[in-house]
């Protein structure tokens, strides 16, 4: 009996400086990325876990191979099946295929060449020519033709990090609206302020809701205002920002296109040499991921704090009980959401540091270290719109007050007698407040006994729209 069982497909060979190595039949990466997956087993992770910087570099390379047949220095049938590979790939086609590590020396020329060779082979293939037949369509030559890493990459991470940025102050917004809905719906519940954790003057919860919401709308615009500084590009910079190999019209050329292709209003930078050198639009962006962080790391803190106990804590708010709290300790309930969202601005933080020093450590006409920049920003971008939507739907929406509890405390506090100062002036206030926490008696109270104010003037002096209000 025959045996029909296909063989499987050879291995075929490609070459490099290097020399010769084998590559699997069905792998749409050639040599240079092999090797660089060689060198650079870091992290584990693979540009494909970074779908957006997968899709830029894409687009970059459409809008290249697009550019160069309108200036003729690519055949138009060509620059069309390479078009055509690169509308694949932004669909989300062939990203496994992007294997190398995302922290690799080279500035990112591993990135590129995992690009230029995936693009190249599945064009090939379009042709209904094998893979690695570069006689025909070359990576370099016709992929990557005027272009160089220095201006592809960096231009491919910012195209990413818009994009990132966009799902990211969607994510912030909603988190303002659950908290701005909770500050309208707690707006009439009296609690005690806190400053140094000691009792201040009386707000409403809503107030202290309604603040968090407005904190986080800050970040959110700067976020805006920092995404302008991504739309300003270098490609047709190539080397160093000279433009060395590509026509004089490429890069404007390019820059058309590839606004088109993303629906970002990019630009071509007026210095390319300062554009391919610069990294401080990452460094501005960083900066504002970290501030955002801290904003939601300091809320996730109160919100921890002021939902302390239940019976030994502070004890004002109740947070959804999510998941059992302990292997140990039957019925207990902890915070995680707030504990998740905390560790992920830990983690920005962190990343923060790392894009500074990386912004700092390049030298002369080039970063070399802009795939750990480009890597922070991305991760942390993803892990602060998973927080910020988290938070909003895990928790925030919610969220309960202990209004009798409130109530109870707002009444007994002495820090109402803040509001006395004015009247019956700060030693006279002074030592109302210290009679009443040794009597254990309400400000009311000893006021009333006092004879120095009315019941009425008491009741207006004391009363939840003065001590929480701006008059």
């Amino acid at each position: 009996m025959t045996d029909t069982t296909p063989l499987p497909a050879p291995d075929r060979v490609e070459h490099d400086l290097l020399g010769e190595r084998r590559l699997p039949h069905g792998a749409y990466y050639g040599v240079h990325t092999l090797r660089a997956m060689e060198n650079f087993p870091i992290t584990g992770t693979t540009l494909a876990r970074h779908p957006d910087l997968v899709v830029a570099l894409a687009r970059v390379k459409q809008a290249a191979a697009l550019a160069n047949a309108d200036l003729r220095l690519l055949h138009p049938g060509l620059a069309a099946v390479i078009a055509t590979a690169c509308e694949e790939i932004a669909d989300g086609k062939l990203h496994e295929q992007f294997t190398v590590d995302v922290i690799q020396g080279g500035a990112g020329t591993s990135s590129n060449m995992n690009a230029n060779e995936v693009i190249a082979n599945r064009a090939l293939e379009l042709l209904g020519h094998p893979k690695g037949s570069y006689e025909r369509l070359h990576p370099v030559e016709d992929v990557n033709r005027g272009q160089s890493t220095n201006d592809v990459y960096p231009t491919a991470a910012k195209i990413a990090l818009a994009s990132g940025v966009t799902r990211l102050t969607g994510a912030v917004a909603e988190l303002q609206t659950a908290l701005a809905g909770k500050g309208a719906e707690f707006a009439d519940v009296l609690k005690v302020g806190r400053t140094q954790l000691q009792d201040a003057v009386p707000m409403t919860v809503g107030q202290e809701f309604t603040a968090f919401a407005h904190t986080l709308g800050k970040d959110n615009q700067r976020l805006g205002d920092t995404a302008g500084l991504l739309y300003e590009i270098n490609l047709g910079g190539t080397a160093i920002g000279t433009g060395l190999n590509a026509h004089p019209h490429y890069p404007h050329t390019a820059c058309r296109h590839l606004a088109r292709l993303t629906g970002l209003p990019l630009t071509t930078a007026t210095d390319l040499i300062e554009a391919t050198s610069d990294t401080g639009a990452f460094v501005q962006l960083s900066g504002v991921l970290k501030s955002l962080a801290v904003k939601l790391s300091k809320i996730c803190n109160d919100l921890r704090l002021l939902a302390s106990g239940p019976q030994a804590g502070l004890g004002e708010l109740n947070l959804p009980r999510m998941q059992a709290g302990s292997s140990i300790m039957p019925g207990k309930v902890n915070p995680v959401i707030p504990e998740v969202v905390n560790q992920i601005a830990f983690e920005v933080i962190g990343n923060d540091t790392t894009v500074t020093l990386a912004a700092e450590g390049g030298q002369l006409q080039l970063n070399a270290f802009e795939p750990v920049i480009a890597h922070c920003l991305l991760k942390s971008l993803d892990r602060l719109t998973a927080g910020c939507r988290t938070l909003a739907r895990r928790c925030v929406n919610g969220i309960t007050v202990n209004a009798a509890h409130l109530t109870r405390q707002t009444e007994e506090n002495v820090g109402v007698v803040t509001a006395l100062n004015t009247v019956i002036g700060y030693e006279a206030a002074t030592a109302l407040a210290h009679q009443a926490l040794t009597s254990r008696r309400s400000v009311r109270e000893l006021l009333l006994d006092s004879g120095r104010l009315t019941p009425a003037e008491i009741d207006d002096l004391l009363s939840p729209a003065r001590l929480t209000t701006l008059r």
